[in-house]
């Protein structure tokens, strides 16, 4: 045991747990815990932010780029509403990241004194939106909450935890030791299950499998499940890249609403498979096997054929070790694919310009680059469109779908990645939302390469009104600032494209700086995406 303040102990157990950035905003409430942050600077990055919210938005961008859980601190109150909305995407999103909070003096805790920044029920709040949320009462409790908290941030299904610490308390000193860290097990497989699944799969006709956010780690397992199975692999945003767009089985949104049609057996690993059974439709001929590691998500909307409980990759292996002695030879499915694929080409390449900006952007990031879906015309095609080899390099904010996530969630992939060409779009509407962050990129170094693609509307809105209310637009159409000088002010490099060509080669020179870029690309009207999005029911 050692003589420290509970800040200490905090900022020791995150490094004894493999965190050594935390993103964050100082304030009156956290003094001692940046103080214990000086003290360890050569062994902790401390990234401060120009708002709560982009501190949280970092720390999720980092955790979804690396797969591990990522930390952020904030003042409480105003500072802890700030980031929940970045809190609430990474419970959407299965992120591990842990919010470090601040509170008020502990005697006064849910009292009404009128304290700054006081809030009725912080850790209520918290527990909302987090999967575990606690208090922090001494040094000596210190080690352990933030082993409890960092332990349910990756175990299970994965999503945000909390930690609040009074500001006395931070300051207080005390007697404190560090727990081992030991790593939960997964839960074993369940055999029976695993047996029937093999069983009613490899006796399917026409098979497929849908992936979501929980396969991103089970890539090589289900490429040969799929191979096994000769099944189509459908993905889309959070599973992008789970199985390659390369590979011959690989089937984006479209495809697979035409496949769900035909389907009688399907393999859902690690996705909520929301859009197909609610939206689609089910019917008794389809017989749905599902992989979760969440007890609650298989029967959530209708009770599966079968459900293994479990870690994604170890519930396929259980299936690659069974479907053989279960499963017939198989015809190649190549060529209905194909014809798939031709029939919905049409309307994929009439998506302008929307198409043709991807394909540049595309052509200039590396197959291991990130790209940083936002909520803008470029990006509801992107998830349709472009090509993603590599898992965890779609980033996409998953069914919150909010705003301007993108800047601050791009910064913290590219900082936890700084060898990695991180690319984040954006429209006019969501850039300024997290504007002054440009800042942080430039006082950090942060080198991540933005393109603004600007209609002067928020676009999807102003279509809504067009489309379904008669033309009477209100409070879509925006007036921006000359975006190149907003951000040369900052000391970030600038480019204006306007066609395809010329974003491909701003790209090319934005990578090559190896600083922060913003690239302007003012356009005009889009095609709608929302016939291939927004699917009709094909089932029940």
């Amino acid at each position: 045991m050692e003589s420290m303040t509970s800040a200490e102990a905090i900022v020791e157990a995150l490094l004894r747990h493999g965190i050594d950035t935390v993103y964050g905003l100082p304030g009156l409430h956290l003094d001692p815990l940046f103080d214990a942050f000086h003290g360890v600077r050569n062994r902790l990055r401390v990234i401060h932010t120009r708002h709560e919210q982009s501190a949280a938005y970092m720390a999720l961008g980092a955790a979804l780029a690396t797969g591990k859980p990522q930390a952020f601190a904030v003042v409480p109150g105003p500072g802890f509403l700030n980031a929940g909305a970045a809190l609430l995407t990474a419970y959407g999103m299965n992120a591990p990241v842990l919010a470090l909070v601040g509170q008020i003096p502990h005697a006064n805790i849910d009292r009404g004194h009128g304290h700054l920044h006081e809030i009725r029920d912080q850790l209520g709040l918290a527990r909302h939106i987090a999967k575990f949320a606690a208090r922090i009462g001494s040094p000596a409790e210190a080690p352990m909450l933030v082993y409890e908290a960092l332990a349910s941030a990756v175990s299970g299904r994965q999503g945000p935890v909390v930690l609040e610490c009074a500001m006395d308390v931070l300051a207080r000193r005390g007697m404190v030791s560090f727990p081992e860290i030991v790593p939960s097990p997964p839960p074993p497989v369940d055999e029976d299950a695993a047996e029937a699944a093999a069983r009613l799969l490899g006796a399917a006709e026409r098979p497929m499998i849908v992936v979501g956010g929980g396969a991103l780690d089970a890539s090589a397992e289900v490429r040969a499940v799929a191979e096994l199975l000769e099944a189509p692999v459908l993905s889309y945003r959070r599973g992008r890249g789970v199985l390659p767009t390369s590979h011959r089985l690989a089937v984006n949104l479209p495809v697979g609403h035409r496949l769900w049609a035909q389907a009688d057996a399907v393999l859902a690993v690690g996705t909520r498979l929301y859009q197909q059974q609610s939206q689609w439709g089910v019917d008794d001929r389809l017989k749905i096997v599902r992989i979760d590691i969440d007890p609650e998500e298989p029967g959530r909307f209708r009770k599966p054929a079968v459900a293994l409980v479990g870690d994604a990759a170890l519930g396929l292996r259980a299936l690659i070790d069974r479907l053989p002695k279960h499963s017939r030879t198989r015809a190649s499915r190549a060529a209905e694919l194909a014809e798939h694929r031709a029939a919905i080409a049409p309307k994929l390449a009439a998506l302008q310009p929307q198409v043709s900006f991807l394909e540049a952007i595309r052509k200039a990031l590396p197959a291991d680059g990130i790209f940083v879906d936002e909520v803008t015309q470029v990006g509801f095609a992107s998830r349709l469109v472009l090509p993603v080899e590599t898992p965890r390099t779609f980033l996409s904010p998953g069914y919150q779908d909010n705003l301007g996530w993108g800047l601050g969630t791009a910064l913290g992939a590219k900082a936890a990645k700084p060898d990695t060409p991180v690319l984040a779009i954006s429209g006019d509407g969501g850039f300024l939302y997290q504007v002054g962050e440009l800042a942080t990129a430039v006082q950090h170094k942060i080198a991540l390469v933005v393109v603004l693609f600007d209609n002067n509307a928020f676009g999807n809105v102003k279509r809504i009104q067009q489309e379904q209310y008669g033309n009477r637009v209100i409070a879509a159409d925006l007036v921006n600032p000359d975006f190149a000088q907003l951000a040369e002010s900052f000391g970030v490099a600038t480019f204006r494209a306007t066609t395809p060509a010329e974003l491909e080669r701003a790209l090319r020179e934005a990578f090559a700086l190896g600083a922060p870029a913003l690239i302007h690309v003012p356009h005009g009207d889009t095609a709608s995406p929302w016939d291939m999005i927004m699917m009709p029911r094909v089932r029940g």
